[in-house]
């Protein structure tokens, strides 16, 4: 075992965090400064180490042993916990580890940079390495410990999280300016489940909002088509091809030019919130702590005031149920 702490790095660790990352010696190499033959001379000697190959080459890419899949785990929470070390040692010594990982799901891109923005020019000192990406990507990167912190409209189940509200996140039902339903001042749920729909992929938040709205009512589900974005079921729903549920943070500028409106439906908006979270557990360095703050104290007034107005009120359920009824009669 000496033998071994003697002979692993935790250069190599991450040297190996990034080419399993990258599958590739040469894109792990750009990452970290070094050059491909670098990257290759430290992969071979964590090989001699370990008694194991981690790798076979497959032309340019690389694909993962067995005990490369195995020693992952192993070696994000070394890195992790070194990270952690020089975040303690840095407040001891009365400085600032100026470095926040934050990932944000593809829904709140409208706000997000917007609101990053603002944390950057209150906060110049602290920087922020940001990425966009769908719910599953977040989730992950959470759980491989790529990220300090996410912004997501609803906490994962799968892994244990330290998850705080900071604002309200309505989901309305759009259609196109000319739909005969935008005249409408209530719109029945059966009457909804007769017209066709854009929907996102099977585990997406709004899928499930869409589905539940349905079955939740004991109705079929109506007839729909998958799109793999908010942005392509926005112009698909402005060329009339039919309706959707969305997050009315990511319509508000087609709102207002007019491309799009939302429909007075049963149950709408459905209010979420939502949040910002870190794995449950997770000591986080100072900056990242200020930036966890900064979301939750000035979060609230920055949303009422880049979206310029409240969230729409939902109507009741049972007045609502009561005036759909009476409509279609």
């Amino acid at each position: 075992m000496t033998d071994l702490f003697e002979k692993v790095t935790l250069r190599q660790l991450q040297i190996f965090l990034a080419a399993v990352e990258h599958r590739s010696f040469w894109r792990a190499a750009a990452q970290l400064e070094l050059t491909p033959p670098a990257v290759s001379m430290q992969m071979s000697r964590l090989s001699e180490a370990l008694g194991s190959p981690l790798f076979d080459k497959d032309g340019r890419t690389i694909q993962l042993t067995a005990t490369a899949t195995a020693l992952i785990p192993y070696a994000e929470r070394m890195t992790e916990a070194l990270r952690e070390a020089h975040g303690v040692i840095s407040v001891l010594q009365g400085k600032l580890n100026g470095l926040v990982r934050v990932a944000m799901v593809t829904t709140s891109r409208n706000f997000g940079p917007h609101l990053l923005q603002e944390f950057r020019r209150k906060h110049p000192e602290i920087h922020i390495e940001t990425t966009i990406a769908n719910r599953n990507a977040v989730i992950q990167r959470l759980e491989d410990h790529h990220i300090d912190i996410a912004l997501m409209g609803r906490p994962p189940q799968r892994i244990e999280v330290d998850a705080t509200p900071f604002a309200k996140h309505p989901y309305v039902l759009i259609s196109h300016p000319d739909n005969p339903l935008a005249r409408r001042k209530l719109i029945s749920r059966r009457e909804l489940a007769g017209q066709t729909f854009l929907v996102r992929e099977e585990g997406s938040g709004t899928r499930m909002l869409h589905e539940n709205y349905f079955l939740s009512e004991k109705l079929a589900l109506p007839s729909a088509t998958v799109m793999d974005s908010n942005e392509n079921i926005k112009q698909a729903v402005m060329a009339d091809m039919g309706l959707a549920f969305i997050s009315s943070h990511t319509v508000a500028l087609e709102r207002q030019a007019g491309k799009l409106v939302v429909l007075a439906a049963d149950g709408m908006p459905a209010m979420r919130e939502w949040f910002v979270l870190h794995l449950k557990g997770r000591r986080l360095n100072p900056a990242a702590q200020i930036f966890k703050a900064f979301v939750c104290e000035e979060g609230p007034g920055f949303m009422k005031q880049f979206f310029g107005e409240e969230p729409p009120r939902r109507m009741p359920r049972s007045q609502s149920a009561g005036r759909s009824t009476g409509r279609q009669s």
